[in-house]
C-alpha cells in the first residue's frame, strides 16, 4: 500500500483513517469490478477545458474567473454544514447557475461524504444535460491507484491530489495514471515548496489552498503570495475562504483562473443568489 508524507496536520489522522478504509475497500469492490462499472459512463468532461472556455464553451460568453462549486455535507472545522444533503438538486442548480465544475466531497468519516454521492450527481447530470454539464472533480484525500479507479468508477472527470502528502514521484504516478483513465489531475498546494513539487510531477491545475492546516485559519493572500510562484501556463484555482463579489475581484486581479467556493453556497439560504455573487 502507498506510503505517504508526514505534514504534523490533520491532514495525517485524515489519511490514516482514508488508509483503514482502503484496506475494506479493496475487499469490498475490487478493481476489476471498478473496471465493469466504468464500461457503463458516458463521454469525460475536461475541467481544464470547462475553465479556459467556459462550461458552454467558447462561444457561450467566457466570465473571468470560473466557479468550481463543492458538494459537501460538513467538514473538520466547522462541523456539520446542513442538517440534509441534497447532492442532486444541489447539482442541478450548480449547473444551471453556470459552474464550470462540481467538486464533489467523498470522504467519509471527517466530511461525512460517500462516493456514491458522485456517481448520483453523474447521473443527475448525464439526464437533464447530455449536452454541456460541468466537469466532476472528486475532492478527496487520494494516495493510492486503486483511489483513482474508484474515481473514474464512480464518476469523476477529474481528481484532487494534494501534495503536502505525495512526493515528486508519487504525484507523477497519479498524475499520469489519472491521465490514462481520461481523467485531469487538480494539485493542490499550500506553499513555494509543494508548488515544486506540483510542477516537478508535470502538474497542469494547481489549486491553491487558503486554509492554514495547522490553525484552520483561512487567509486570500496566500493565493496572491503564492500565485506568483506558479508558471503562467498553468491553470491555477483559489481554494477555501471564499463568499463574496469583492473576495472574488481580489482573486480575479492577481489572476486566478477559478475559485473553488464551497461552505459559503452550502450555508447560504438562497444558492443561487450566492453563485451570482461569486461569478464574475
Amino acid at each position: 500500500m502507498t506510503d505517504t508524507n508526514t505534514t504534523g496536520t490533520i491532514l495525517d489522522r485524515i489519511v490514516a483513517d482514508k488508509r483503514e478504509e482502503l484496506e475494506k475497500r479493496l475487499r469490498e469492490e475490487p478493481v476489476e469490478a471498478l473496471q465493469h462499472r466504468i464500461t457503463f459512463l458516458d463521454e469525460q468532461w475536461s475541467l481544464m477545458r470547462a475553465i479556459l472556455e467556459g462550461p458552454r464553451g467558447p462561444h457561450a460568453g467566457g466570465k473571468r474567473v470560473q466557479l468550481i462549486a463543492e458538494i459537501k455535507k460538513a467538514s473538520p472545522s466547522k462541523g456539520r454544514l446542513i442538517a440534509e444533503l441534497e447532492h442532486r438538486s444541489l447539482s442541478r442548480i450548480y449547473t444551471i447557475g453556470g459552474a464550470a465544475g462540481v467538486s464533489v466531497v467523498t470522504e467519509r468519516k471527517h466530511f461525512q461524504g460517500e462516493v456514491q454521492f458522485m456517481l448520483d450527481v453523474r447521473m443527475v447530470l448525464k439526464g437533464y444535460y447530455p449536452g454541456g454539464r460541468p466537469a466532476i472533480l472528486r475532492k478527496d484525500f487520494l494516495f493510492d491507484p486503486y483511489h483513482l479507479w474508484e474515481a473514474r468508477a464512480y464518476g469523476a472527470d477529474a481528481v484532487l491530489l494534494i501534495a503536502a502528502i505525495l512526493d515528486v514521484p508519487q504525484l507523477r504516478d497519479l498524475i499520469e495514471q489519472a491521465r490514462e483513465l481520461e481523467m485531469e489531475a487538480l494539485v493542490e498546494v499550500h506553499d513555494e515548496e509543494q508548488i515544486e513539487r506540483a510542477i516537478e510531477a508535470g502538474a497542469d491545475l494547481i489549486g491553491i489552498n487558503n486554509r492554514d492546516l495547522r490553525t484552520f485559519d483561512v487567509d486570500l493572500a496566500t493565493t496572491e503570495r503564492l500565485h506568483a510562484s506558479i508558471p503562467a501556463d498553468k491553470v491555477v484555482i483559489s481554494e477555501s475562504g471564499i463568499s463574496s463579489t469583492a473576495d472574488v475581484e481580489r482573486l480575479a486581479a492577481c489572476g486566478v483562473h477559478a475559485v473553488l467556493v464551497g461552505e459559503a453556497l452550502i450555508t447560504a439560504p438562497d444558492v443561487r443568489l450566492k453563485m451570482r455573487e461569486v461569478l464574475l
